[in-house]
């Protein structure tokens, strides 16, 4: 136990959560649930490992690679994450000093019971110390390769994006995903009044701007503690803004019908409920996530929100042409949100891709059965491909003369600063 305390709390804890990564754990949800347990200068350095380790986890492979002449997949689990520790400190945070990211990455391999591993591990850091220029894109001949080790994405990814959208665009949005994302939020208006939060968050030192992408939506940056208060008060929803958009282009309105088919965990729902008054059913496959929505809509004060547990691509349990507003926010495969969750590119595959898009054409057949005439359907992804988007619009609603386009709309980190969303809005005739 003696070991443990000589390493930070922050460093503990980020090699804790990135151990559970590894095993299919989500480190948002994990980072959450170690919040409460950390100062706050350990939080931020603990989401910062966290997080930066997952976006660079190739490149820093890479580098693992060349200087111990081995491959990744050989070494133990716990080595692989302390090595990545201590790599990404030396690489990309200039203000720890390299005596820390060494021997606190040794002392967390002893920490792991690996201790006839230290030697190895305290050798190979301080070697990448001494050749600090290396960089292991150089040796790669292949240009798609050579921007997948760059950017720290699997080749297949860069692979793909390039043909759907063009080399210099696929390279800039995987540079993105490596950015820091902004932190966005929308003020609730059953709970609080905008000048006053706005004004609070000023008083405190926050950075605001008024958000280009959603209306109503906010960028800020400092004031951490003030926004997890004002968070917890339901005062306002932190929220990306291209999610917001979606809210924005549903335009419900007084007395409409409006079925969130995807609904969990609750942003755009509450956020149409907050913006309009309009009747909404949400409906999700999960119990557990419909809870979220439930307590959400108890700290926003919004009655209009009906919740239901049901699987989508099911038949639905509602009259056929029922709602003037129908929202398939689709479960899809994330790609729009790498910068958030950045553990997401190492699990995804083509076939896990093409999955999630049989899923959505499913879901999409039963969400336009429930729309009248005259009524809207929303269909929407944080994923930028093309398989999950433009080709589920086609296979489901190209021979579907009900069906007339009124407009599609697409976000980009690199381009906009929000996440990578997909929105197309049809009319029913």
């Amino acid at each position: 136990m003696a070991k443990v305390k000589e390493i930070s709390p922050a460093r503990l804890a980020a090699f804790n959560i990135l151990q559970q990564v590894e095993t299919g754990a989500f480190s948002s949800v994990l980072l959450a649930a170690q919040e409460p347990y950390l100062q706050p200068t350990d939080r931020a350095l603990c989401h910062e490992l966290v997080l930066g380790v997952l976006r660079w986890q190739l490149f820093l492979d890479k580098i693992v690679e060349h200087f111990s002449k081995r491959r990744i997949e050989s070494l133990d689990p716990a080595v692989r994450i302390a090595l990545r520790l201590g790599l990404y400190q030396l690489r990309f945070l200039t203000r720890i000093p390299a005596s820390a990211a060494v021997n606190e990455s040794v002392s967390l391999v002893r920490v792991a019971r690996l201790s006839s591993a230290t030697a190895f591990v305290n050798a190979l850091l301080r070697r990448t110390i001494r050749e600090a220029e290396y960089d292991p894109a150089t040796e790669v001949s292949d240009p798609l390769e050579r921007i997948a080790v760059q950017t720290s994405h699997p080749h297949w990814l860069i692979d793909r994006w390039a043909k759907s959208f063009g080399v210099a665009e696929a390279e800039a949005f995987a540079q993105a995903n490596n950015v820091v994302p902004p932190t966005a939020f929308r003020i609730v208006s059953t709970k609080a009044n905008e000048s006053e939060v706005l004004s609070k968050l000023s008083e405190v030192g926050a950075t605001l701007e008024s958000s280009n992408v959603a209306q109503g939506a906010w960028r800020v940056s400092g004031a951490t503690s003030l926004l997890r208060e004002l968070s917890a008060a339901g005062k306002i929803y932190l929220q990306d803004e291209a999610s917001q958009l979606v809210a924005q282009i549903v335009d419900a309105k007084p007395g409409e019908r409006v079925l969130d088919l995807c609904a969990a965990p609750g942003g755009k729902t509450t956020q149409i409920a907050d913006r309009s008054g309009a009747l909404i059913v949400a409906a999700d496959l999960s119990a557990t996530r419909l809870e979220t929505i439930k307590a959400t809509m108890r700290l926003h004060e919004l009655e209009s929100i009906s919740p239901v547990l049901l699987d989508a691509t099911e038949q639905l349990p509602f009259a056929p042409h029922s709602f003037d507003k129908v929202l398939v926010d689709a479960p899809c495969s994330g790609t729009g949100t790498l910068r958030r969750n950045p553990e997401i590119r190492w699990r995804l595959s083509p076939a896990g891709v093409a999955a999630l898009a049989e899923q959505q054409k499913r879901i999409l057949r039963r969400a336009v059965e429930m729309v009248k005439p005259g009524g809207h359907l929303i269909y929407s992804t944080c994923s930028v491909e093309h398989d999950e988007n433009e080709q589920v619009i086609q296979d489901v609603l190209t021979s579907d003369d009900r069906f007339r386009p009124v407009n599609t709309i697409r976000t980009w980190p690199h381009r906009e600063g929000s996440d990578g969303f997909f929105i197309t809005i049809f009319e029913s005739l």
